[in-house]
């Protein structure tokens, strides 16, 4: 007597079997049916393995408890709730999950301090919020592989002429091929003040940095803005170096030791 072949099994009936997500009855039902269907296993095996290992993937990571430090970062950038609820809107999971390695990351260097490199100039209160914004930008966008940004450094002139309009100020790309970092593109994000703009940069390494830029907010609280020197911030996921120039606010934010990040900011500060 012949059997009846089954109907093949559906895309959403795979996920089920990979996920382990069916009652006894059911799943007996459906490895009867993917016993009859060949492409079916094959793609039950492959998917199988793909899940796997991902969950292999820093397993390590996922099994150690979590530091003192990192509870206690976590905590204090928790304060600045509304910074978070902003770029959780804009950047989705991956600001969550960059928001809790980059601020164990930073917590455990332990940074602290500031430099001026020339006189003495007064903080703007201001300040501080630009420059968690500039590191929460960097935490969302950076760790992107297929879209790290809106426009490639391959229509840089593009890319240059379309944030300077959107900013109000005409810009201008740093060089830091002697640095070791080369343009990867730019993208346009908002502000209080209007539209602010990213630029990233990349090593052969795969570091990632970012300078954000944009004007700074001259109502309420920030009215006192006024330029400043070079200034040290680790209060966001990623540390940054900031300065305030006629109005603009600039951060160069990245995971890299203070002294790199430095030098870093030197050579942008000297182009612009």
């Amino acid at each position: 007597m012949n059997r009846t072949p089954s109907r093949p099994l559906t895309e959403d009936e795979i996920h089920t079997l990979v996920d382990d997500q069916l009652a006894p009855d059911a799943l007996t039902a459906l490895q009867t049916r993917l016993a009859q269907d060949p492409a079916a296993q094959a793609t039950v095996t492959k998917w199988r393995r793909q899940r796997d290992a991902l969950r292999s993937l820093h397993q390590h990571l996922v099994d150690q408890p979590v530091p003192a430090t990192l509870m206690t970062a976590a905590r204090q950038t928790a304060a600045s709730q509304q910074d978070i609820n902003q770029w959780w809107r804009w950047g989705g999971m991956a600001a969550g999950v960059m928001l809790a390695f980059g601020v164990g990351w930073f917590s455990h260097t332990a940074w602290q301090g500031e430099r001026q490199p020339s006189s003495t100039l007064a903080r703007a209160s201001g300040a501080p919020d630009f420059v968690r914004q500039a590191s929460f930008a960097h935490a969302v966008y950076a760790p992107e592989i297929r879209h790290p940004v809106e426009v490639t450094a391959a229509e840089q002139e593009h890319l240059v002429q379309w944030l300077s309009k959107r900013v109000g100020k005409p810009l201008k790309v740093p060089h830091l091929a002697a640095q070791g970092y080369e343009l990867v593109g730019g993208r346009l994000l908002p502000g209080e003040a209007g539209a602010r703009a990213q630029f990233m940069f990349q090593n052969a390494a795969g570091t990632r940095i970012t300078l954000y830029l944009g004007a700074m907010d001259k109502s309420g609280a920030g009215a006192d803005i006024r330029e400043t020197g070079f200034q040290f911030r680790a209060d966001g996921p990623i540390p940054s170096f900031y300065w305030i120039d006629q109005g603009f606010g600039y951060a160069l934010s990245g995971p890299v030791p203070r002294d790199a990040l430095m030098k870093l900011a030197e050579a942008v500060y000297h182009q612009l």
